[in-house]
Protein backbone atom coordinates (compact mmCIF):
# COMPACT_ATOMS: atom_id res chain seq x y z
CA UNK A 1 0.00 0.00 0.00
CA UNK A 2 2.88 2.37 0.61
CA UNK A 3 3.51 2.35 -3.17
CA UNK A 4 -0.07 3.32 -4.08
CA UNK A 5 -1.05 6.90 -4.81
CA UNK A 6 -4.78 6.46 -5.48
CA UNK A 7 -7.68 4.39 -4.23
CA UNK A 8 -7.88 2.77 -7.65
CA UNK A 9 -4.33 1.50 -7.27
CA UNK A 10 -5.22 0.10 -3.85
CA UNK A 11 -8.25 -1.70 -5.31
CA UNK A 12 -6.16 -3.20 -8.11
CA UNK A 13 -2.96 -4.01 -6.20
CA UNK A 14 -3.79 -4.54 -2.54
CA UNK A 15 -6.95 -6.69 -2.49
CA UNK A 16 -5.54 -10.04 -3.60
CA UNK A 17 -7.97 -12.53 -2.06
CA UNK A 18 -11.23 -13.40 -0.27
CA UNK A 19 -13.68 -10.56 0.32
CA UNK A 20 -11.12 -8.08 -0.92
CA UNK A 21 -10.97 -9.87 -4.26
CA UNK A 22 -14.75 -9.57 -4.62
CA UNK A 23 -14.44 -5.85 -3.98
CA UNK A 24 -11.62 -5.59 -6.52
CA UNK A 25 -13.76 -7.31 -9.16
CA UNK A 26 -16.67 -4.96 -8.46
CA UNK A 27 -14.38 -1.96 -8.89
CA UNK A 28 -12.93 -3.44 -12.09
CA UNK A 29 -16.39 -4.02 -13.59
CA UNK A 30 -17.56 -0.52 -12.67
CA UNK A 31 -14.40 0.93 -14.20
CA UNK A 32 -15.06 -1.02 -17.42
CA UNK A 33 -18.76 -0.11 -17.53
CA UNK A 34 -18.15 3.59 -16.97
CA UNK A 35 -15.18 3.64 -19.30
CA UNK A 36 -17.25 2.05 -22.06
CA UNK A 37 -19.81 4.87 -21.80
CA UNK A 38 -22.57 2.49 -20.70
CA UNK A 39 -25.63 4.20 -19.17
CA UNK A 40 -26.09 2.88 -15.63
CA UNK A 41 -29.21 2.35 -13.57
CA UNK A 42 -29.04 2.40 -9.78
CA UNK A 43 -31.15 0.49 -7.26
CA UNK A 44 -30.66 1.48 -3.63
CA UNK A 45 -32.56 0.17 -0.61
CA UNK A 46 -32.14 1.37 2.93
CA UNK A 47 -32.33 4.75 4.69
CA UNK A 48 -29.72 6.58 2.63
CA UNK A 49 -31.31 9.99 3.21
CA UNK A 50 -31.79 9.60 6.97
CA UNK A 51 -28.16 8.58 7.33
CA UNK A 52 -26.76 11.32 5.12
CA UNK A 53 -25.29 8.85 2.66
CA UNK A 54 -27.03 10.66 -0.19
CA UNK A 55 -24.85 13.71 0.38
CA UNK A 56 -21.72 11.71 1.21
CA UNK A 57 -21.45 9.55 -1.92
CA UNK A 58 -24.77 9.04 -3.74
CA UNK A 59 -25.24 12.57 -5.05
CA UNK A 60 -21.57 12.85 -6.15
CA UNK A 61 -22.11 9.62 -8.10
CA UNK A 62 -25.27 10.98 -9.77
CA UNK A 63 -23.59 14.28 -10.62
CA UNK A 64 -21.12 12.51 -12.92
CA UNK A 65 -23.86 12.01 -15.52
CA UNK A 66 -23.28 8.24 -15.60
CA UNK A 67 -26.67 7.22 -14.11
CA UNK A 68 -29.85 7.18 -16.19
CA UNK A 69 -32.44 6.49 -13.52
CA UNK A 70 -32.85 5.50 -9.88
CA UNK A 71 -34.97 2.81 -8.19
CA UNK A 72 -35.49 3.29 -4.46
CA UNK A 73 -38.13 3.44 -1.71
CA UNK A 74 -40.88 5.86 -0.79
CA UNK A 75 -39.20 6.24 2.61
CA UNK A 76 -35.98 7.51 1.00
CA UNK A 77 -38.03 10.22 -0.74
CA UNK A 78 -39.90 11.08 2.47
CA UNK A 79 -36.85 11.40 4.73
CA UNK A 80 -35.02 13.46 2.11
CA UNK A 81 -37.13 16.44 3.15
CA UNK A 82 -36.29 16.48 6.88
CA UNK A 83 -33.14 18.58 6.80
CA UNK A 84 -34.80 21.50 5.00
CA UNK A 85 -37.90 21.81 7.17
CA UNK A 86 -38.22 25.32 8.60
CA UNK A 87 -38.20 24.13 12.21
CA UNK A 88 -35.28 21.71 11.83
CA UNK A 89 -32.85 23.31 9.41
CA UNK A 90 -30.21 23.64 12.14
CA UNK A 91 -29.84 19.87 12.27
CA UNK A 92 -32.53 17.43 13.29
CA UNK A 93 -30.66 14.14 12.91
CA UNK A 94 -27.89 12.92 15.21
CA UNK A 95 -25.89 9.76 15.79
CA UNK A 96 -26.81 7.41 18.67
CA UNK A 97 -25.56 3.99 19.84
CA UNK A 98 -27.15 1.00 18.13
CA UNK A 99 -27.39 -0.86 21.42
CA UNK A 100 -28.26 2.08 23.64
CA UNK A 101 -31.32 2.72 25.81
CA UNK A 102 -34.27 2.75 23.40
CA UNK A 103 -36.67 3.25 26.29
CA UNK A 104 -34.91 6.48 27.16
CA UNK A 105 -35.06 7.58 23.54
CA UNK A 106 -38.79 6.88 23.53
CA UNK A 107 -39.21 8.98 26.69
CA UNK A 108 -37.42 11.79 24.85
CA UNK A 109 -39.71 11.27 21.82
CA UNK A 110 -36.70 10.39 19.68
CA UNK A 111 -37.07 8.08 16.67
CA UNK A 112 -34.12 5.74 16.02
CA UNK A 113 -33.04 4.31 12.65
CA UNK A 114 -30.09 2.02 13.41
CA UNK A 115 -27.52 4.56 14.67
CA UNK A 116 -29.33 7.74 13.59
CA UNK A 117 -32.06 9.47 15.62
CA UNK A 118 -34.31 12.49 15.26
CA UNK A 119 -37.20 14.05 17.23
CA UNK A 120 -40.68 12.70 16.56
CA UNK A 121 -41.68 16.26 15.70
CA UNK A 122 -39.61 15.92 12.53
CA UNK A 123 -42.04 13.30 11.25
CA UNK A 124 -45.07 15.35 12.26
CA UNK A 125 -43.67 18.47 10.60
CA UNK A 126 -42.75 16.50 7.47
CA UNK A 127 -46.30 15.14 7.30
CA UNK A 128 -47.74 18.65 7.59
CA UNK A 129 -45.36 19.89 4.90
CA UNK A 130 -46.27 17.08 2.50
CA UNK A 131 -50.01 17.26 3.11
CA UNK A 132 -50.07 20.99 2.44
CA UNK A 133 -48.15 20.62 -0.81
CA UNK A 134 -49.96 17.53 -2.07
CA UNK A 135 -53.22 19.45 -1.74
CA UNK A 136 -51.97 22.12 -4.17
CA UNK A 137 -53.41 22.33 -7.72
CA UNK A 138 -50.32 20.96 -9.50
CA UNK A 139 -50.87 17.56 -7.84
CA UNK A 140 -54.59 17.27 -8.64
CA UNK A 141 -54.38 14.90 -11.57
CA UNK A 142 -53.40 11.41 -12.63
CA UNK A 143 -49.62 11.08 -12.87
CA UNK A 144 -46.82 8.58 -12.64
CA UNK A 145 -44.82 8.28 -9.47
CA UNK A 146 -41.82 9.65 -11.33
CA UNK A 147 -43.74 12.88 -11.97
CA UNK A 148 -44.82 13.05 -8.33
CA UNK A 149 -41.20 12.76 -7.19
CA UNK A 150 -40.06 15.25 -9.82
CA UNK A 151 -42.51 17.80 -8.42
CA UNK A 152 -41.45 17.03 -4.84
CA UNK A 153 -37.82 17.46 -5.90
CA UNK A 154 -38.61 20.99 -7.07
CA UNK A 155 -40.34 21.76 -3.76
CA UNK A 156 -37.51 20.30 -1.67
CA UNK A 157 -35.00 22.28 -3.75
CA UNK A 158 -36.85 25.52 -2.95
CA UNK A 159 -36.63 24.74 0.77
CA UNK A 160 -32.94 23.91 0.53
CA UNK A 161 -32.16 27.14 -1.31
CA UNK A 162 -34.26 29.09 1.17
CA UNK A 163 -32.09 27.86 4.04
CA UNK A 164 -28.77 27.74 2.11
CA UNK A 165 -28.51 23.99 2.58
CA UNK A 166 -26.72 21.43 0.40
CA UNK A 167 -28.83 19.97 -2.39
CA UNK A 168 -30.72 16.80 -1.42
CA UNK A 169 -31.45 13.66 -3.40
CA UNK A 170 -34.82 14.58 -4.94
CA UNK A 171 -33.59 18.08 -5.72
CA UNK A 172 -30.54 16.65 -7.49
CA UNK A 173 -32.67 14.26 -9.52
CA UNK A 174 -35.07 17.10 -10.38
CA UNK A 175 -32.27 19.35 -11.57
CA UNK A 176 -30.68 16.54 -13.62
CA UNK A 177 -34.04 15.13 -14.85
CA UNK A 178 -33.16 11.71 -13.40
CA UNK A 179 -36.36 9.64 -13.01
CA UNK A 180 -36.94 8.16 -9.54
CA UNK A 181 -38.91 4.90 -9.45
CA UNK A 182 -40.54 3.46 -6.34
CA UNK A 183 -41.84 -0.04 -6.89
CA UNK A 184 -43.77 -0.12 -3.60
CA UNK A 185 -45.41 3.28 -3.78
CA UNK A 186 -47.91 2.56 -1.01
CA UNK A 187 -45.20 1.38 1.42
CA UNK A 188 -44.01 4.73 2.71
CA UNK A 189 -45.02 8.00 4.29
CA UNK A 190 -45.22 10.15 1.16
CA UNK A 191 -48.12 7.96 0.09
CA UNK A 192 -49.55 7.86 3.63
CA UNK A 193 -50.01 11.60 3.44
CA UNK A 194 -51.70 11.22 0.07
CA UNK A 195 -53.97 8.61 1.68
CA UNK A 196 -54.77 11.16 4.42
CA UNK A 197 -56.05 13.63 1.85
CA UNK A 198 -57.99 10.89 0.05
CA UNK A 199 -59.63 9.90 3.36
CA UNK A 200 -60.50 13.52 4.10
CA UNK A 201 -62.24 13.73 0.74
CA UNK A 202 -64.12 10.46 1.33
CA UNK A 203 -65.26 11.70 4.75
CA UNK A 204 -66.49 14.99 3.32
CA UNK A 205 -63.90 17.09 5.17
CA UNK A 206 -62.51 18.54 1.93
CA UNK A 207 -64.26 18.94 -1.40
CA UNK A 208 -61.73 17.36 -3.70
CA UNK A 209 -58.43 15.54 -3.91
CA UNK A 210 -57.60 14.16 -7.34
CA UNK A 211 -54.02 12.81 -7.16
CA UNK A 212 -53.98 9.34 -8.70
CA UNK A 213 -50.72 7.42 -9.16
CA UNK A 214 -50.69 5.71 -12.56
CA UNK A 215 -48.75 2.50 -11.88
CA UNK A 216 -49.29 1.15 -15.39
CA UNK A 217 -47.71 4.22 -16.96
CA UNK A 218 -44.88 4.22 -14.43
CA UNK A 219 -43.87 0.62 -15.13
CA UNK A 220 -44.19 1.26 -18.87
CA UNK A 221 -41.96 4.32 -18.48
CA UNK A 222 -39.26 2.14 -16.90
CA UNK A 223 -39.60 -0.25 -19.86
CA UNK A 224 -39.26 2.67 -22.27
CA UNK A 225 -35.98 3.71 -20.68
CA UNK A 226 -34.69 0.13 -20.82
CA UNK A 227 -35.68 -0.10 -24.48
CA UNK A 228 -33.88 3.17 -25.16
CA UNK A 229 -30.78 1.79 -23.46
CA UNK A 230 -30.76 -1.36 -25.56
CA UNK A 231 -31.51 0.19 -28.95
CA UNK A 232 -30.83 3.94 -28.90
CA UNK A 233 -28.18 4.69 -26.29
CA UNK A 234 -24.61 5.27 -27.49
CA UNK A 235 -23.40 1.69 -26.86
CA UNK A 236 -26.75 -0.14 -27.15
CA UNK A 237 -26.45 -1.65 -23.67
CA UNK A 238 -27.18 -0.92 -20.02
CA UNK A 239 -25.39 -1.54 -16.75
CA UNK A 240 -26.73 -1.56 -13.21
CA UNK A 241 -25.51 -0.99 -9.68
CA UNK A 242 -27.64 -2.75 -7.06
CA UNK A 243 -27.22 -1.72 -3.43
CA UNK A 244 -29.38 -3.72 -1.07
CA UNK A 245 -32.28 -5.90 -2.12
CA UNK A 246 -36.04 -5.84 -1.82
CA UNK A 247 -38.40 -4.00 -4.11
CA UNK A 248 -35.87 -1.46 -5.47
CA UNK A 249 -33.73 -4.31 -6.78
CA UNK A 250 -36.69 -6.18 -8.25
CA UNK A 251 -38.16 -3.10 -9.94
CA UNK A 252 -34.76 -2.29 -11.40
CA UNK A 253 -34.51 -5.78 -12.94
CA UNK A 254 -38.06 -6.21 -14.24
CA UNK A 255 -38.03 -4.19 -17.51
CA UNK A 256 -36.32 -7.04 -19.39
CA UNK A 257 -38.97 -9.69 -18.64
CA UNK A 258 -41.68 -7.06 -19.11
CA UNK A 259 -40.39 -6.23 -22.58
CA UNK A 260 -39.36 -9.70 -23.73
CA UNK A 261 -41.69 -12.15 -21.99
CA UNK A 262 -44.82 -10.12 -21.29
CA UNK A 263 -44.91 -7.73 -24.26
CA UNK A 264 -43.18 -10.25 -26.50
CA UNK A 265 -40.80 -7.82 -28.18
CA UNK A 266 -37.83 -9.33 -30.03
CA UNK A 267 -34.11 -9.06 -29.26
CA UNK A 268 -34.53 -7.88 -25.68
CA UNK A 269 -31.43 -8.51 -23.59
CA UNK A 270 -30.62 -8.01 -19.94
CA UNK A 271 -28.00 -5.82 -18.34
CA UNK A 272 -24.53 -6.13 -19.79
CA UNK A 273 -22.91 -4.98 -16.54
CA UNK A 274 -24.31 -5.88 -13.13
CA UNK A 275 -22.65 -5.31 -9.77
CA UNK A 276 -24.49 -5.78 -6.54
CA UNK A 277 -23.66 -5.40 -2.86
CA UNK A 278 -26.29 -7.00 -0.61
CA UNK A 279 -26.25 -8.41 2.90
CA UNK A 280 -28.60 -11.33 2.19
CA UNK A 281 -26.87 -14.71 1.67
CA UNK A 282 -27.53 -16.43 -1.68
CA UNK A 283 -28.94 -19.46 0.14
CA UNK A 284 -31.99 -17.67 1.54
CA UNK A 285 -33.79 -17.92 -1.80
CA UNK A 286 -35.03 -14.33 -1.86
CA UNK A 287 -34.86 -11.76 -4.61
CA UNK A 288 -32.62 -9.71 -2.33
CA UNK A 289 -29.97 -12.41 -2.36
CA UNK A 290 -30.16 -13.72 -5.92
CA UNK A 291 -26.86 -13.44 -7.75
CA UNK A 292 -26.31 -11.91 -11.20
CA UNK A 293 -25.85 -15.48 -12.43
CA UNK A 294 -29.29 -16.43 -11.16
CA UNK A 295 -30.69 -13.34 -12.90
CA UNK A 296 -29.19 -14.67 -16.16
CA UNK A 297 -31.60 -17.60 -16.03
CA UNK A 298 -34.49 -15.13 -15.95
CA UNK A 299 -33.05 -13.13 -18.83
CA UNK A 300 -32.49 -10.06 -16.65
CA UNK A 301 -28.71 -10.14 -17.12
CA UNK A 302 -26.96 -10.78 -20.43
CA UNK A 303 -26.13 -14.46 -20.86
CA UNK A 304 -23.15 -13.94 -23.17
CA UNK A 305 -21.17 -11.51 -21.01
CA UNK A 306 -22.12 -12.17 -17.38
CA UNK A 307 -19.03 -14.21 -16.46
CA UNK A 308 -16.78 -11.26 -17.24
CA UNK A 309 -19.06 -8.31 -16.46
CA UNK A 310 -21.06 -9.16 -13.32
CA UNK A 311 -20.27 -9.67 -9.67
CA UNK A 312 -22.21 -9.90 -6.42
CA UNK A 313 -20.79 -9.34 -2.97
CA UNK A 314 -22.36 -10.09 0.40
CA UNK A 315 -21.57 -6.96 2.37
CA UNK A 316 -22.94 -3.72 3.81
CA UNK A 317 -22.84 -1.27 0.93
CA UNK A 318 -22.69 1.72 3.29
CA UNK A 319 -19.18 0.61 4.31
CA UNK A 320 -17.90 0.21 0.75
CA UNK A 321 -19.59 2.76 -1.53
CA UNK A 322 -17.69 5.84 -0.28
CA UNK A 323 -14.43 4.20 -1.30
CA UNK A 324 -15.71 2.87 -4.63
CA UNK A 325 -17.22 6.22 -5.59
CA UNK A 326 -14.10 8.11 -4.52
CA UNK A 327 -11.91 5.81 -6.62
CA UNK A 328 -14.13 6.31 -9.68
CA UNK A 329 -14.20 10.08 -9.16
CA UNK A 330 -10.41 10.10 -8.88
CA UNK A 331 -10.25 8.33 -12.25
CA UNK A 332 -12.54 10.95 -13.76
CA UNK A 333 -10.50 13.81 -12.34
CA UNK A 334 -7.28 12.28 -13.66
CA UNK A 335 -8.71 11.94 -17.16
CA UNK A 336 -9.99 15.54 -16.97
CA UNK A 337 -6.49 16.80 -16.09
CA UNK A 338 -4.98 14.81 -18.96
CA UNK A 339 -7.61 16.20 -21.36
CA UNK A 340 -6.60 19.74 -20.45
CA UNK A 341 -2.96 18.88 -21.07
CA UNK A 342 -3.17 16.85 -24.27
CA UNK A 343 -6.62 17.55 -25.71
CA UNK A 344 -9.64 15.26 -25.64
CA UNK A 345 -9.16 13.54 -28.99
CA UNK A 346 -5.55 12.63 -28.28
CA UNK A 347 -6.58 11.44 -24.83
CA UNK A 348 -9.42 9.29 -26.18
CA UNK A 349 -7.09 7.66 -28.69
CA UNK A 350 -4.53 6.80 -26.03
CA UNK A 351 -7.00 6.04 -23.22
CA UNK A 352 -10.39 4.97 -24.69
CA UNK A 353 -11.96 4.71 -21.21
CA UNK A 354 -11.57 8.45 -20.79
CA UNK A 355 -14.43 9.05 -23.23
CA UNK A 356 -16.89 7.18 -21.02
CA UNK A 357 -15.62 8.75 -17.83
CA UNK A 358 -15.82 12.25 -19.30
CA UNK A 359 -19.30 11.97 -20.79
CA UNK A 360 -21.36 15.16 -20.21
CA UNK A 361 -22.12 15.83 -16.56
CA UNK A 362 -25.69 16.87 -17.35
CA UNK A 363 -26.43 13.19 -17.92
CA UNK A 364 -29.17 11.61 -20.03
CA UNK A 365 -32.07 13.72 -18.68
CA UNK A 366 -34.45 10.84 -19.33
CA UNK A 367 -37.37 12.35 -17.44
CA UNK A 368 -37.54 15.15 -19.99
CA UNK A 369 -37.70 12.53 -22.76
CA UNK A 370 -40.20 10.19 -21.12
CA UNK A 371 -43.16 11.07 -23.35
CA UNK A 372 -41.22 10.59 -26.59
CA UNK A 373 -39.58 7.38 -25.39
CA UNK A 374 -42.89 5.96 -24.15
CA UNK A 375 -44.55 6.74 -27.49
CA UNK A 376 -41.66 5.06 -29.30
CA UNK A 377 -42.14 1.92 -27.23
CA UNK A 378 -45.91 2.01 -27.77
CA UNK A 379 -45.25 1.93 -31.51
CA UNK A 380 -43.24 -1.27 -31.04
CA UNK A 381 -46.04 -2.75 -28.94
CA UNK A 382 -48.53 -1.94 -31.70
CA UNK A 383 -46.37 -3.76 -34.27
CA UNK A 384 -46.57 -6.83 -32.05
CA UNK A 385 -50.36 -6.69 -31.81
CA UNK A 386 -51.07 -10.11 -33.34
CA UNK A 387 -48.83 -11.89 -30.85
CA UNK A 388 -50.27 -9.92 -27.95
CA UNK A 389 -53.83 -10.79 -29.01
CA UNK A 390 -52.87 -14.45 -29.07
CA UNK A 391 -51.92 -14.24 -25.39
CA UNK A 392 -55.57 -13.51 -24.54
CA UNK A 393 -56.47 -17.09 -25.40
CA UNK A 394 -56.33 -19.63 -22.59
CA UNK A 395 -57.80 -23.14 -22.26
CA UNK A 396 -59.22 -22.12 -18.89
CA UNK A 397 -61.25 -19.27 -20.41
CA UNK A 398 -64.17 -19.87 -22.75
CA UNK A 399 -66.18 -16.96 -24.18
CA UNK A 400 -65.14 -14.67 -21.35
CA UNK A 401 -65.93 -17.11 -18.52
CA UNK A 402 -63.57 -19.14 -16.41
CA UNK A 403 -63.97 -22.91 -16.37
Amino acid sequence: MDECNTLGEIFMSCLPAFGGAYLRRIYTILDEAIGSGCPMTLAVAGPVTVSGQHQAWLIPLLETGWVGYLSTTDAVCYHDGHRSLDAHRQGAIREVPIFGDDGALRDERMIRVTDMAFPEDVLLDQDTFLTAHLAQPEFQKKMTGTELRFLLGRIYAQQERKHSLPRGLLATCHDMAIPIFVGATADGSVFLNSMKLWAMKQAGIIDHYELDIDLHAEVFEACAYHYWGLFESPIKALGTIILGGGVPKNFNLQPEPALGQVLGLPDISGYRFDVQIVTAPPTDGSLSSCTPGEAVTWGKVDRDTYVQTTEGMQADYSALMPFLVKALLENRDRYARWAERMGEEALFREHPKARGYLRPREGYRLFERREALSQRLLAEVKKNGDWLLSTLQSPTVVAGTTK
